[in-house]
C-alpha cells in the first residue's frame, strides 16, 4: 500500500537563525565562498554527509546545535553578513546589464535545458553540457542578466559511481528527495 502522505519533523530555527532559510533556498550559496562557510561552520561533519546540502542539513541538525549558534555572537555576525550580502546580491542596481541596458521591464528570456549543474546536491545533470548549462545560468545571475532556466527536476538524478570488492566500477541511482533539496514550487497565477 503506497503512503497517502510523508511527515518530515524538523528542528525550529530559531528567530536570529531564520535568515539561513532564505539562503538555504537560494542557490547563490553554491558558488558564493562565505555562504558556504556559514553552512561548514554551523555542523562541517553534517555538511560533509548532508551532500552540502543546507536545506536537508538545517533539517537534520539538532535542536541543540541550533540554540547554541543563535547564541554565539561570531556566528550571528556571520549569518547577518551573508544575508546582507544575498539581499545586496539581489537587489543590485549596478549589475552589467543594469549599467547597459538599464531598466528591462519584464523582459525575460528563458534558458532550456535538459540539465541543469548548479550544486551537486541538486543532481540534475549528468556531466559537462549540464555543469556548462548551469554555469550559463550562475554567470547570468552575477550580470544581471534576465534569464531563467528551465529544465527537467529528475526523480533519479545523476547516479554516483564507487568500486565493489572485486574493483569494478558500479552506478548507484538514488532519488531525489524533493522536501529536502533547495527547490522550491513556484505557483503564480497565469
Amino acid at each position: 500500500m503506497k503512503p497517502l502522505g510523508v511527515f518530515h519533523v524538523a528542528p525550529s530555527l530559531p528567530p536570529a537563525l531564520e535568515p539561513l532559510r532564505r539562503i538555504a533556498y537560494n542557490l547563490w550559496w553554491a558558488w558564493n565562498h562565505d555562504a558556504i562557510e556559514l553552512f561548514r561552520r554551523l555542523d562541517s561533519a553534517l555538511w560533509e554527509t548532508s551532500g552540502h546540502n543546507p536545506v536537508l542539513m538545517l533539517g537534520s541538525i539538532s535542536q541543540a546545535q541550533l540554540d547554541a549558534a543563535a547564541h554565539d555572537e561570531a556566528f550571528l555576525a556571520h549569518v547577518a553578513r551573508v544575508a546582507r550580502d544575498l539581499e545586496n546580491y539581489l537587489a543590485s542596481e549596478t549589475s552589467w546589464f543594469r549599467r547597459v541596458y538599464g531598466d528591462a521591464g519584464n523582459m525575460l528570456t528563458a534558458y532550456f535545458s535538459a540539465e541543469f549543474g548548479l550544486t551537486e546536491c541538486l543532481s540534475i545533470f549528468a556531466g559537462g553540457l549540464g555543469v556548462l548549462a548551469g554555469d550559463h545560468l550562475k554567470s547570468a545571475s552575477d550580470l544581471g542578466v534576465p534569464l531563467v532556466g528551465v529544465g527537467l527536476l529528475y526523480q533519479q538524478g545523476y547516479f554516483k559511481q564507487y568500486l565493489n570488492q572485486a574493483g569494478w566500477q558500479q552506478e548507484s541511482y538514488e532519488d531525489n528527495d524533493f522536501s529536502n533539496l533547495p527547490v522550491q514550487i513556484l505557483r503564480q497565477p497565469d
